[in-house]
């Protein structure tokens, strides 16, 4: 369980370090982040965004998904984590706060719950599957407007 924990905690970090200072990280980086991100599913992982996002198959085809953001801040905090692990497979739901920016300026508040699946390959959990469902996006009076990292 502290395995799939962790690997839930590298997810969010990649994918919020896509962002620094307000501003999408320039495009070198910006691709080392995304393969990493595709890095922790399967060979044939589905990465889930819902109707808002998308969904892709493939580590391919997620770093390709997340080299092009939809926002320009985010932080993702993952709590509540409920794991079921069967041997070499496990599933787990975790609810979702998230902070974040839009391109336009607009910051909101985004709550929803990812439901993932797991596989332990060569004795490293990854992401089989993860499936976002949002359950509200809502705007922020004054925004985000002071980010310092």
């Amino acid at each position: 369980m502290l395995a799939i924990q962790a690997l839930k905690a590298r997810y969010g970090e990649l994918v919020d370090l896509r962002f620094s200072e307000g501003a999408v990280v320039d495009a070198d980086i910006l691709a080392r982040l995304a393969d990493g991100v595709a890095a922790l599913f399967t060979s044939d992982g589905l990465w889930d965004g819902g109707p808002g996002l998308g969904s892709v198959t493939g580590r391919q085809a997620i770093a390709a998904r997340l080299r092009d953001p939809t926002l320009t801040f985010s932080r993702h905090f993952f709590m509540n984590p409920r794991i079921d692990v069967d041997r070499e497979t496990a599933r787990a739901r975790w609810d979702l706060l998230s902070p974040c920016r839009r391109p336009d300026g607009t910051s909101y508040w985004m709550c929803g719950y990812e439901d993932d699946e797991y596989e332990l390959t060569d004795g490293v959990w990854l992401h089989r599957s993860m499936k976002l469902t949002t359950v509200f996006m809502t705007p922020v009076g004054e925004g985000w407007t002071k980010i310092f990292v």
